[in-house]
């Protein structure tokens, strides 16, 4: 059983993007009960262009984002890449470095916070491996990027 912690948006979209299908109706469960928007998918690339829109497309699909509030896509875009920077040490970069990405990622959107006139937030998580464009020779990496809406 996983505790939960209400004002961990962070911690929520990490558990969001580690678990396993199975293993997440606990973690959707308390997330639905927090009254929070989220989803979760799966990208691979050598091209970041193609994570950031694909993260971008599941948050506007899934409702966690209005793509007609510039602010929202804002928000979300500077939560992608900070996550981005964790998953690659820094340096946002993957081909041009002879390295590509397996990831499954989770963007959670909500009031962490106690007093709700510190408004919403937003949390993309990112998991999985990274490494040379062969398989086998990745490691797993992982990125966290929060952003106030």
């Amino acid at each position: 059983m996983l505790k939960q912690a209400k004002g961990r948006i962070g911690r929520n979209a990490v558990l969001l993007a580690m678990l396993e299908e199975e293993e997440e109706a606990e973690i959707t469960t308390h997330l639905d009960a927090l009254e929070w928007r989220y989803c979760k998918g799966k990208v691979g690339s050598m091209e970041l262009q193609k994570i950031v829109s694909s993260i971008e497309t599941a948050a506007k699909r899934n409702n966690v984002v209005n793509s007609e509030l510039y602010r929202e896509m804002h928000a979300l875009y500077h939560a992608i890449i900070e996550a981005v920077q964790g998953v690659t040490r820094g340096q946002v970069e993957l081909g041009d470095l002879m390295r590509t990405v397996g990831l499954r990622f989770a963007v959670v959107r909500g009031k962490p916070y106690e007093n709700d006139e510190e408004g919403e937030w937003i949390a993309v998580a990112l998991y999985g491996t990274i490494g040379a464009p062969i398989r086998g020779l990745e490691h797993e990496t992982i990125g966290l990027g929060i952003n106030h809406m």
